[in-house]
């Protein structure tokens, strides 16, 4: 019963800027990180950029430095600001969420994918 919703994929000339949100909702009874990532076609689904229930952030090398996830924890909500964005950033980008459903249970949830496409 929990499901992760996202928001924010379109269409970007290089160099313009897109943000992506995504919202945890259902049976949660604690959220112990969230991350973004993102898979090209031919390739690997690949991290990139996660934060955990303490704030620790983390960042593929790739995005550094263009890239900012932030979280608001009231809200189960977890967003990435994407700047700068080049051609090769073309992706499906996913939500994705490890969390507690109750005191004791715990899994790992996705979301459905939003298109990224860089192009001018």
């Amino acid at each position: 019963q929990v499901h992760l919703v996202e928001s924010g994929g379109g269409l970007v000339p290089p160099g313009g800027s897109l943000t992506l949100s995504c919202a945890a909702s259902g049976s949660i009874f604690r959220v112990i990180g969230m991350a973004w990532y993102r898979q090209a076609p031919g390739k690997q689904r690949e991290l990139v950029a996660s934060i955990n229930a303490g704030g620790s952030i983390n960042y593929a090398d790739s995005v550094k430095g263009r890239f900012t996830i932030s979280r608001e924890i009231a809200m189960n909500k977890v967003s990435i600001e994407m700047n700068s964005l080049k051609p090769e950033d073309t992706a499906v980008y996913y939500c994705n969420a490890h969390l507690y459903r109750d005191y004791r249970s715990h899994g790992e949830y996705w979301g459905q994918g939003t298109q990224v496409t860089v192009s001018s």
